[in-house]
């Protein structure tokens, strides 16, 4: 019905804001809002109405590097009824981009190189966004998705144009909805991308590009899913890394040319093929930034980034990695890499491609973007022992240490956390002493706020502590006065963490060790005062690693009374193990000092030890701890006598010494030795169980022999074969009257030595006395400095056999 005009009363209008966006060429802001305009009845009532888009166009000429964008946005927003106040921080978001955004000859550079703040990343935007001619002046507009949509299926140009238009309008998150409800737009867009992405670069990376901004939002990734854009997008990516190739020898050949045969034409011809390739790299650099960002966001889901990685994903980004240089591009492919480097497979991938040494010109850089995400690619890496060596090989520790002095606190944290990684190696702790970094950790500790050194730079000063040569170059620093600074800094914050870097310092022999002797009241003080118990166990791990000749411990005992707290200590169940370990350790450094080993005696400690031997005697290290104690105690004549004869110590030490542990073993073996020399009842019985220990295998075939019935049978009931005081078993001087009679054997032992030898024929197998005469027996020969078994050693005095290792070692102990 058409409309009167005498009926027509009123008209009004409607403006409502929409958003706001930077000029594509021009230091200007774009606002577009919506004009409703409605004219309205007599009774008031709408008659006709119209919706009209409108943008206006903010310039903003005086903007330089000096401006103050917090009072240009507010005074836009006073004179721009349009924008709403609430937008105030999006203004000066925009205005700060303007602010800083590069220039090129044409045009400005693009308006979407801002970072995405889901990621942190350069927007990949193509340089066709900015070439306005390609669009004839023309901004898109949601009303011709049709109009675009059949732009698609003419030729390349018209395509270009078309993919450029849709991209403008899927850079704007307002309108993702309705392009996927549309119901041909994507699929036109694929279907272009799959046919036509080999005939032009610009085609592809528009394209890609409108699915990329897609992929920012993960609830439109089964769409990207449906239409198979990350499997196209690898695919196009290793083909576009192929071509590059292709390029560069191109060039290279051209390059070999003009060296051959420097002529005018072979020159030109260089360098229009130069410039032809760098124009050709710079276009497919961006086609890659869109399709890995792309792929990067696909990858949020691990089951995706599963199937990229089956399809080659780290191969395609290791090369890139290799050939390109533009920094944006770079950044994208750590960023990349960083993600898939927490998976196990990836990083064994990363490995083979030999991804360490393409990494070395990134530590450092000029870009701090790049150089951190270097760092945190590293980072990861280094949970792999033979990867930690790959960067110790390509010299990344001076690089990374070098990296503590850096005013990037998040790169100084990166580089703490890596240095730690690669302290894990002993060989790697030794280098540490060749580069800068001690000096810087030191500063780094003694300028730290109070109480908080931090984790990470504590347990690196822990691991590179365990070095002499770090040691010495930390005591040496400050003009010799790191140390005390340390010692001081402990006690007054209670540090727990350098304390235990004072402990391992303290465990080097040499001049470092002396120089703790100054603090070792601190220490020692400390122990009995302290309620941390981590605190204490340091603290008694330093005084045990004293074991210096000219320290007094019994005065440090009775002022400090410490010997009450040891056997408080010791006592079953009343302490933590580490520090019962920690307190025998320290008897065994105190009980080098003959004094301090009486009081020691005197004071009941040796029958505490025993009782904590019986209650710990699983704990194989603190077993020998205890057996070391005992035998520092041997070799004062004091202790000596109280182990010997009040104390059952000489027994418990004969029950260990078949201990399986080897080192248990030998100082086992060194204290009975000592022992058997001061007394000769022990000695005997020392003497028996090491005979019967050695000749165990031989004494258990003949007790079994005893017991066999063709035997009993054959030859009725015989004598044992075997006694305790069989003399001539073990005894080398034995009496000749007592077995010879008129020059020869008595009767009674040729018979039982006919028997012992009948017994052994039938015993052994047969051809294994074959080459020996008819009185040698290869396995028990009676020689006149011992006996030989098979498998050990003459026997010499107390029975101990005279392996030369064990010769070394009783030599060395």
């Amino acid at each position: 019905m058409m409309m009167q005009t005498e009926d027509a009363r009123y008209l009004k209008r409607k403006v409502k804001g929409g958003n706001i966006d930077v000029h594509p060429t021009e230091k200007a802001i774009i606002v577009n809002y919506e004009v409703e305009a409605t004219i309205l009845g007599e009774m008031g009532n709408p008659m006709i109405g119209e919706k009209k888009e409108c943008q206006k166009v903010i310039q903003l000429k005086s903007l330089n590097a000096t401006t103050d964008i917090s009072a240009l946005a507010r005074e836009i927003l006073e004179k721009c009824k349009l924008i709403h106040p609430a937008k105030l921080p999006e203004v000066e978001q925009l205005l700060y981009y303007l602010q800083n955004r590069k220039e090129v000859t044409k045009i400005p550079s693009d308006k979407f190189e801002k970072k995405q703040p889901l990621r942190g990343l350069l927007d990949p935007a193509p340089d066709c966004m900015n070439d306005m001619s390609i669009l004839d002046g023309e901004l898109a507009s949601i009303n011709n998705i049709d109009e675009y949509v059949e732009l698609l299926y003419e030729e390349v140009p018209s395509k270009i144009k078309a993919s450029a238009l849709l991209l403008q309008l899927t850079r704007n998150p307002d309108n993702l909805e309705e392009l996927i409800q549309h119901n041909t737009v994507l699929g036109a867009l694929t279907r272009v991308l799959r046919e036509d992405w080999r005939k032009s670069v610009e085609l592809s990376t528009n394209i890609m590009y409108i699915f990329f901004c897609f992929s920012s939002f993960a609830q439109f990734h089964h769409i990207i899913a449906h239409y198979k854009i990350g499997a196209l997008s690898m695919t196009i990516a290793e083909h576009e890394l192929v071509r590059h190739e292709t390029w560069r020898e191109d060039v290279e050949k051209r390059k070999l040319a003009l060296q051959q045969e420097a002529n005018q034409q072979t020159e030109k011809e260089f360098e229009k093929a130069q410039k032809k390739y760098q124009g050709l790299v710079k276009k497919q650099n961006q086609l890659l930034r869109v399709a890995f960002y792309l792929l990067l966001n696909l990858a949020e889901d691990p089951k995706v980034e599963a199937k990229m990685k089956n399809r080659g994903i780290v191969k395609i980004l290791i090369k890139a990695l290799e050939i390109r240089k533009n920094t944006d591009l770079l950044i994208l492919v750590l960023s990349f890499l960083k993600k898939l480097s927490i998976f196990v497979e990836n990083k064994d991938e990363m490995a083979k491609m030999n991804i360490i040494q393409l990494l070395v010109p990134y530590v450092p850089c000029e870009s701090e973007d790049l150089m951190g995400l270097t760092l945190l690619l590293l980072l990861n890496l280094s949970f792999d022992t033979s990867l930690r060596q790959s960067m110790m090989n390509a010299g990344f520790l001076p690089r990374v240490a070098n990296m503590l002095a850096t005013p990037n606190e998040t790169h100084k944290a990166i580089a703490m956390n890596l240095l730690y990684q690669l302290s894990l190696d002993d060989k790697a702790r030794s280098m540490f002493s060749y580069t800068d970094c001690i000096p810087k950790l030191l500063e780094m500790v003694f300028t730290a706020p109070e109480g908080s050194v931090g984790i990470d730079l504590s347990a690196l000063c822990i691991n590179i502590a365990t070095k002499k040569r770090n040691t010495q170059m930390i005591c040496e620093s400050q003009n010799r006065m790191a140390l005390k600074y340390l010692v001081k800094r402990t006690f007054k914050y209670k540090d727990v963490l350098l304390i235990k870097m004072l402990r391992n310092m303290s465990d080097h022999a040499g001049p470092t060790k002396s120089m703790f002797v100054d603090f070792i009241g601190n220490f020692a003080n400390a122990v009995k005062k302290e309620k941390n118990e981590d605190f204490v166990i340091e603290c008694v791990g330093i005084l045990a690693n004293m074991n210096l000749p000219n320290i007094d411990f019994e005065q440090i005992l009775q002022e400090c009374k410490l010997i009450p707290f040891i056997q408080k200590v010791l006592k079953p169940d009343e302490a933590e193990d580490d520090l019962v370990l920690e307190a025998v350790i320290l008897l065994g450094t105190v009980a080098i000092d003959g004094n301090c080993a009486a009081v020691l005696a005197d004071s009941g400690i040796i029958q505490v030890l025993i009782d904590l031997l019986n209650a710990k005697q699983e704990d194989d290290e603190l077993v020998l701890q205890i057996a070391y104690v005992f035998y520092q105690m041997i070799w004062h004549e004091e202790t000596r006598n109280v182990i010997i004869s009040k104390t059952q110590v000489p027994a418990y030490l004969i029950d260990l010494m078949h201990d399986r542990n080897t080192e248990i073993r030998k100082v086992c073996d060194n204290t009975l030795d000592m022992i058997m020399e001061y007394d000769e009842e022990w000695a005997k019985r020392i003497q028996m169980e090491k005979f019967r220990w050695h000749n165990s295998q031989w004494i258990e075939m003949v007790e079994t022999q005893q017991h066999d019935e063709g035997i009993d049978d054959m030859y009725g009931d015989l004598p044992p074969y075997l006694h305790d005081d069989d003399l001539l078993l073990y005894e080398p001087n034995f009496d000749e009257d007592v077995l010879m009679e008129n020059g020869g054997l008595k009767q009674e032992y040729i018979d039982a030595e006919e028997l012992r030898n009948d017994i052994a024929a039938r015993m052994i197998p047969a051809g294994y006395l074959q080459g020996y005469e008819p009185d040698q027996d290869p396995r028990f020969t009676i020689h006149d400095d011992g006996l030989d078994m098979d498998g050990y050693y003459p026997v010499q005095s107390y029975a101990r056999p005279s392996s030369p290792d064990f010769v070394a070692y009783h030599n060395n102990y």
